[in-house]
This record gives structure tokens, sequence and C-alpha cells, in this order.
């Protein structure tokens, strides 16, 4: 058969059998673009750059029933998801479903487009405020119930096709034309892009939305390659939600007597050498931990290894300070920590697979330690860090399981007793990290270690931290408050309001409607 220059190719020969003969310089691109099929290609000497959302809609072909994916790194400063949404919505566009890393009370509007039709699926880490409210009082609003994965675990479903985008919608911050995509500078600056940095390589097609249009973006979060259209628009967040000050440390006595009891602990046991790694959360508590962290490191002169984040201002003045290596990033919660992150080639930024992402070789499967919070812990040291003391949605599984899961030592800072409400119970409402991924619990009133760890216990013989059973500690918080009433709960599968993914994509939990 003669190509397009003339040349005979004998595609009788098993070699070239069902091989495509040249046509031109882009006419198998074309024909393959035409085909729908997922490419991350913009025909050579066309225009990424579209003049409106209503435009993008349109040459995504976005239609019912298809799975749009938005990202949270603009916390509850996000003005991209409901952008898209009341385009879409506009447009008639029904039946979706939207895996997004993390939802906020900015969100709260979906509630409408779930009542609507819009919206009949939702699969997030988080979800809180009046949403939260919304699903766990109205099992039956979506099609299915909600799905919650950590972090690391939506990574997985997204990289491995458990979840299939679509279009994925990604606000950035600075763009150009050609789609190369940064989160460190721009009026809407976060900082780190790690959850979207994912969406954009995987999802069939991505659509980058920003108030920053530039001529040239280097370095880049998110490359050329993985984007297929970008729209400019006025604004993309408000950035006193997106990121604020560097987050102060704590002034709350009882967080302060965990830190520092936290901190001991870490000491006593061993942990804290030279080249120690570590994740903190973003919290006033874990940076007072930090604090305690910094000036033993100082005391004993070594240096630790690196720390992971979400990043604070705090962890990006260890490392200016030299007493850590490293801060390995894949989500930024201050300016401060923004501005190191652009500034200091020691502070990496990382895609949420590179973080927590079970089927890789994650981050957090090299942390000595890490400190996480708790809405509950009960006495088999599982932790529940999604449903308050009704039972309603109002928080997020995050990295919690994840961290949990790769770090040789996992530390749970909580108070004991939380608004009259003992924070030990014999069961938690919900489990997000189970307990075997769980060593040590630390309250104001003392810790407990899991007895599975007893390096731990040997280790800590004879110190002069109160140290107590898991059991113990639950006494001397119902001694104060009393024991609480189980919170009663529908056995009906209809009113099951979400379904927790453990990291691996297995079934830890379900949460359930409850009973008035």
């Amino acid at each position: 058969m003669l190509n397009k220059v003339n040349r005979e190719i004998p595609l009788t020969i098993p070699a070239l059998k069902g091989r495509e003969v040249y046509q031109g310089e882009f006419a198998l691109e074309a024909k393959t673009k035409r085909a729908g099929r997922p490419m991350h290609t913009t025909l050579a000497h066309t225009s990424k750059v579209l003049v409106s959302i209503d435009e993008a809609i349109e040459k995504t072909g976005l239609k019912d029933g298809m799975t749009i994916s938005f990202h949270h790194h603009f916390r509850n400063g996000d003005y991209v998801m409901k952008l898209v949404m009341d385009r879409i919505h506009e447009k008639g566009i029904k039946d979706l479903t939207i895996a997004t890393s993390s939802l906020s009370p900015c969100h709260d509007f979906l509630i409408d487009m779930i009542k609507d039709g819009t919206v009949t699926a939702l699969e997030t880490s988080g979800v809180r405020d009046a949403l939260g409210k919304f699903l766990t009082q109205n099992p039956g609003a979506l099609k299915r119930p909600l799905v919650i994965r950590p972090h690391g675990g939506r990574a997985r479903a997204v990289t491995c096709g458990d979840v299939h985008i679509d279009v994925a919608f990604l606000g950035v911050p600075t763009c150009d034309p050609r789609g190369n995509a940064t989160g460190m500078i721009g009026k809407s600056a976060c900082g780190a892009l790690g959850y979207a940095m994912v969406d954009a390589q995987y999802a069939d097609q991505t659509v980058l939305i920003t108030d920053n249009l530039v001529d040239y973006v280097y370095p880049y979060s998110i490359p050329q390659t993985n984007v297929d259209y970008v729209v400019a628009v006025e604004e993309i967040g408000d950035p006193n939600g997106i990121a604020s000050g560097a987050i102060g440390i704590t002034r709350n006595p009882v967080q302060l007597k965990i830190a520092e009891m936290a901190a001991q602990f870490l000491d006593e046991a061993g942990i804290i050498e030279e080249g120690f790694s570590f994740q903190l959360g973003a919290g006033g508590a874990p940076l007072a931990v930090a604090k305690n962290i910094s000036e033993k490191l100082k005391a004993k002169g070594v240096v630790g290894g690196f720390g992971v984040g979400g990043a604070t201002g705090v962890l990006a003045g260890m490392l200016e300070e030299g007493l850590i290596k490293a801060v390995y990033d894949t989500q930024t919660f201050d300016t401060a920590a923004a501005a190191s992150l652009h500034n200091n080639p020691n502070h990496i930024e990382m895609s949420a697979s590179m973080y927590a992402n079970p089927w890789t070789d994650c981050m957090v499967n090299h942390l000595d330690v890490v400190f996480l919070g708790a809405t509950e812990v009960d006495t088999d040291f599982n932790v529940n860090c999604m449903t308050d003391s009704n039972g309603v949605l109002m928080g997020a599984s995050g990295g919690h399981s994840d961290t949990a899961a790769g770090a040789k030592v996992t530390v749970i800072t909580c108070p004991l007793i939380r608004g009259r409400l003992p924070m030990v119970r014999d069961h938690v409402q919900t489990v997000i990290t189970p307990g075997s991924s769980v060593d040590v619990i630390v309250t104001e009133r003392g810790l407990a270690i899991n007895p599975a760890r007893q390096d731990l216990i040997e280790k800590l013989q004879g110190s002069d931290l109160p140290i107590f059973t898991i059991e113990e500690l639950q006494k001397m918080a119902y001694d104060r408050v009393g024991k609480p009433e189980d919170i009663k709960v529908s056995d009906k599968d209809e009113d099951i309001v979400a379904i927790v993914e453990y990291r691996d994509g297995s079934i830890i939990d379900v949460v359930r409607k409850p009973l008035d």
C-alpha cells in the first residue's frame, strides 16, 4: 500500500499486520482524537486556551453519567468547583459522580445539586458542615452511598483504574498557554498540588482553570503533556481561605501538655536521633510537638532526616534552621510553607501517589514516627476521625490510615475528655485506622502503649512518664464525666450513609444513619 510520500508499505507481512500507514503529519493524531481515546493531546498548532468553562465542558464532551474530579488544595477558599458545577447545572447535565480529594464547607452548595439529580454519587476523603449533616440524615439522597478513601487509597484507586475520571477540572494558581502549571506563585498561591498531579495524569481529559495565565511556567507541578485545555477566569479562590499566615502553636494548656508528653515519649523511646523522619499535622498541638522536637534536636546536637507534610511554616522553619535535611510536601497549609516550597530546593513537592499510594514505594513507608489526631479511640486502639459524637459526618480520613500503616511508630494525640465526653470508648463509632496500626495514645493525663509493642513498653520501663493501660485511661475519663450511651444507628441496608475504604481498597467500615 502506498503511503503519503509514495512509498510502498507491505502490510501483508506479519510484522505490519494491523498497522497504519503514514498519511500526513497529523492524520493519525486527528483520527485517534476523533475516536475519543484518552490521549492528553491537542492537535499541533491548536491552542489549548479556551474562552470559558462552557467551552471546556463542550470540548470535553461531558455528558450524563460521567465522573469528574476536583482537588482540595484551595480548602475552604475554593471557587473552582462552584464555577464549574454552576455551568454544568445550567446545561442540564445529570447523574454525575464527583470524585474529589476532599470537601469543605464552601461546597455545601452541592446539596441542591444532589437534590435535583445533577450529582448522584460522591467519592472523597472528607465531608463536613451542612453537606456532612445532609448526607448523614438522608442516606438515599445519592444513588449509592458516599465512598470515603484516605489520600493514599484515592491515589491507588485512580492510578489502578478503580476510579475512572472522565474529566478533571483542576484549579491552578499559575499556568501557561500550553498547560504547564504551578501552585507556588500567583494571587491564589496554595503551594503544592500533590492531589491535582495524580488527577491530571490519569483523567481521560484534564481542564486547568487559572486566574494567572502567564507566558511560561517553570518549574511546574503539572506538565503540559497531562493537560488538554486551559481556561482563564477572574478568580479561582479566596486567598484568605486557601492559605493563612503561618499557623501558630497552640496556647491551650491541655494541648501543650499533650505535646510535651509526646515529645518526651519520643526522646525516651530513642526515636529522636540523627536522620529520623516524621510527619506532623497542621493543628496547634502537632505544631507544639514540632517545637519540642526542635528543642530536643538542638540539645542533642543532631539533625533529623526529613519531615513529611501537609507542610506548615513550623516545618519549613525547622528546614531553614538546619534541624532537618528535607521536607516532602503534598499539601501546603500556610503562606510561610508556600514561600519555602518556592524558594528552598530541599522543600520538595510530591504527588499524592508518591506520598501514600500503598502500591508504590511511597514516602509514608519511610517514616520513623507520625503524630495523628482523633475524634475518639477505643480500647482496641482503633481510631475515628470521620464522625462526631452523634454519628454525623464531620471530618476526613485524610492520610490517617496511610501514615499509620507506613510509620514505624504511630502516636495518636487527643484529650482524655472533649466537650464533657470521654475520648476513649469501648468501640469507636467509625473505624478509619485499625488498632493494629496504632502504637501509642497520648492524652493530657497520661499515655497508653499498645500491648503489641512490647519493645516500646520495655524501653519505657522506669520512665517518669505517666503510663497506663488503655482501660485505665478510659476509667479515668468515665470517673470524671460518666460512661456515655452508645449512639443508636439504623440496621437497614438502605440507611448506610457511607462506605469507608481502607487504603488498599478493602472495606473497613460503613457509616449508618443515626436514629433519633
